[in-house]
């Protein structure tokens, strides 16, 4: 498989404080990879950096062979990079439709644009049905939706996700998860920060296990059943 994203010796700092330190991994293209760790582990930080949310102390970024560092985080939405945040950050203000439409802010042809609505409601058909509603009043799997959903509309090659089941029903995170897998099908390059859902996990053709900010494990997802999961969480938490 060919590599689109690679990450090499990647340290990130807020202060003295050391966030991610010298990491490296890479995300095959079409793959779904898994990063997982304990509250404070630096997976937020991590896929922070890679869409240009905080800078990078040291190390490099590269996406699709070329560096990312020098961009802004706008210009790595334009190269392919979406980014669905831990919790969701929609904008409560704007509707449902118009959440969707900005999502496309760096595309130009409406009739592309309203296919790609289109193929978002038929993924998500309690979008349709709330396209006027304002995305404030929506429930939190809704809002899970959307924030997935606009993240689509910007047609990237790389969606990374953040926590996507967290605070949700056991039935909306059956969905989700359904939805990840429908993704991964579709030949989408995913990479998912996941701590809970064990299924989204073990579904992930590669695993990267986080402590400290260091990467100290990985392997294929089917690795990591739940007596893995609960002896590395506990030894996190030690």
């Amino acid at each position: 498989m060919t590599a689109m994203l690679s990450i090499q010796g990647l340290t990130v700092r807020y202060g003295a404080s050391v966030a991610v330190e010298n990491a490296s991994f890479t995300v095959e293209k079409g793959s779904l990879t898994s990063l997982i760790g304990s509250n404070g582990a630096g997976k937020t930080t991590m896929l922070k950096a890679i869409s240009g949310l905080v800078p990078s102390s040291a190390g490099s970024i590269d996406f699709l062979g070329k560096p990312v560092l020098p961009m802004a985080a706008e210009q790595r939405a334009v190269v392919g990079i979406a980014h669905v945040l831990e919790g969701r950050h929609v904008f409560p203000n704007m509707t449902v439709l118009e959440n969707l439409q900005l999502g496309a802010f760096i595309r130009s042809s409406a009739k592309e644009i309203n296919a790609d609505i289109a193929y978002v409601e038929d993924m998500f058909p309690r979008l349709r049905d709330r396209r006027r509603q304002l995305a404030g009043t929506l429930s939190g799997g809704e809002q899970q939706m959307l924030a997935i959903g606009r993240a689509l509309m910007s047609r990237p090659q790389l969606l990374m996700m953040d926590e996507p089941t967290m605070g949700l029903s056991p039935q909306m995170i059956e969905f989700i998860i359904e939805i990840i897998a429908r993704l991964h099908t579709e030949g989408l390059t995913l990479l998912l920060v996941e701590q809970n859902a064990v299924e989204a996990i073990q579904m992930a053709d590669r695993v990267f296990a986080i402590r400290h900010g260091e990467i100290i494990h990985d392997g294929p997802g089917s690795e990591f059943d739940m007596e893995f999961l609960k002896a590395f969480y506990l030894a996190n938490e030690a």
